[in-house]
């Protein structure tokens, strides 16, 4: 029987844009997921100073936003982005990884609440910040 975790990788390895983005799932608890997305040329925004598009880094925060709801011990199966906040602090540093985590902290009968932080290797001073509200989908 497939676990919380194993149809969450599934997930996100079925969206074209994950696997088009390099999105890898490298952690998830019950509630959270953390998700990487390595440098890329192809994804770079500004060819002047290499730095990654912010489109990129949203759907990055979005993907792992909704793994960390589907393996909330509360929600029952899929989700879906209801709302969706990103704050963008400051440039991703060109060559580097950036890493979203996320945890949902929240869920009712028909919403799950989230936040999450995107970050480079400079994990203290996050890239972006992002909250956001997700369907619940399916019966518990």
């Amino acid at each position: 029987m497939a676990t919380k975790t194993d149809i969450a990788r599934q997930f996100i390895e079925a969206i074209p844009h994950s696997k088009a983005l390099g999105m890898r799932l490298t952690d998830m608890g019950e509630g959270t997921a953390e998700i990487e997305m390595p440098y890329d040329d192809k994804l770079v925004g500004d060819p002047e100073t290499g730095v990654i598009h912010g489109g990129a880094v949203s759907a990055l925060m979005d993907t792992c936003c909704g793994a960390a709801v589907m393996s909330h011990p509360a929600s029952p199966g899929g989700t879906a982005t209801i709302d969706l906040r990103i704050d963008y602090m400051r440039a991703a540093t060109p060559g580097q990884a950036i890493t979203a985590r996320a945890t949902c902290y929240h869920v009712t009968r028909t919403v799950a609440f989230v936040r999450a932080t995107a970050t480079d290797a400079d994990t203290g001073n996050p890239v972006a910040a992002a909250t956001g509200a997700f369907t619940v989908e399916g019966t518990r």
